[in-house]
């Protein structure tokens, strides 16, 4: 039998979830840069071929664990259970776990694996499921990905970002979806995912009667999960320089020919003759993007894109990032 522990002296969890390109990323960075004075164990799961979020993590003094080429709540969930298990053996090194799970991740079967595994289920405790929804997106997401619906409900605290970009009319409507499918989650307006730390983490918000009424069998084990068959995760990289005056027009023309298509794009970036890595960020038509910090001399640079939606051409997309050599 697993040892006992009282609720204080367990570790508190975070499930850190949102769909594709909410603002999950920045948040996590929010948290890892601010001076709280606490230290974080970080697992970040990745839907796809090459990871990236692992290098789009803030706070070099943090233990990142990335967990690739699978969704945290299907076949990657055994990797789950390990690397807690492994972190609970080093117990004082951290105060908190931060689970951020892929965009394509149901909470669901995450949040079941502090309770269904007895081991992990000893030791620490699940504060709080935080979904960081996109204001101008959700509306669309919430009719085509049933991903997007499940994060809202399994929420705790529900972080509505980019409300910059919606009117004050599309907000209400927004929170008014929300609150048709959860009528309990704290809802924080948000801009750039910024919000005081005590309002995400320290929560003690994970409500295990609620859950049980959403989803009766949650404690059952098995869950299964589903994903959108049509869903794609192209990834390529290139160890040879870009040349930004091919890269900027290729991926803005892009985007906007595709951008329906093209629920997420994300990028760590080499340009000739720049000394700093650049990290590009997209939803749909709208991209972001900025000089990230100076590339160190022990790492390679490589440039990463990685592209997930439906009805894309892997062969164009790399071909067309691949003519973005310098």
């Amino acid at each position: 039998m697993p040892e006992t522990q009282s609720p204080q002296s367990k570790i508190p969890v975070t499930v850190l979830t949102g769909y594709l390109g909410a603002g999950k990323t920045t948040l996590l960075n929010r948290i890892l840069s601010e001076p709280h004075g606490k230290k974080f164990a970080v697992v970040v799961n990745e839907f796809g071929e090459i990871g990236i979020d692992n290098d789009l993590v803030v706070g070099a003094d943090e233990e990142v664990f990335e967990m690739n080429n699978g969704c945290i709540c299907c076949t990657v969930r055994g990797d789950l259970i390990r690397i807690i298990d492994g972190l609970l053996r080093r117990k004082g090194d951290f105060d908190g776990i931060i689970v951020e799970t892929t965009g394509l991740a149901d909470p669901a079967p995450v949040a079941q694996t502090f309770f269904v595994d007895e081991t992990v289920g000893a030791k620490t405790t699940l504060d709080a499921v935080v979904t960081v929804a996109d204001a101008k997106w959700l509306k669309d997401r919430l009719k085509d990905a049933p991903e997007a619906k499940n994060q809202i409900a399994f929420a705790d605290v529900i972080l509505l970002n980019k409300t910059d970009l919606v009117s004050e009319t599309e907000l209400k409507d927004v929170e008014m979806r929300i609150r048709a499918i959860n009528p309990f989650a704290r809802i924080h307006r948000t801009q750039k995912s910024d919000i005081a730390i005590d309002k995400v983490l320290g929560q003690g918000a994970f409500d295990l009667d609620r859950i049980q009424a959403i989803d009766p069998d949650f404690l059952e084990g098995g869950h299964k999960h589903f994903h959108d068959e049509d869903m794609q995760s192209f990834s390529f990289s290139s160890e040879k320089p870009l040349d930004p005056d091919k890269f900027f027009p290729w991926i803005q023309e892009l985007t906007q020919r595709e951008g329906p298509n093209i629920l997420r794009s994300k990028g760590i970036l080499a340009f000739k003759d720049d000394p700093d890595r650049f990290v590009f960020q997209g939803v749909h038509m709208i991209l972001d993007g900025d000089h990230q910090r100076p590339w160190r001399a022990d790492e390679a640079k490589t440039s990463r894109i990685v592209f997930i939606g439906r009805k894309l051409d892997r062969a164009a997309l790399e071909k067309g990032f691949l003519a973005c050599v310098a």
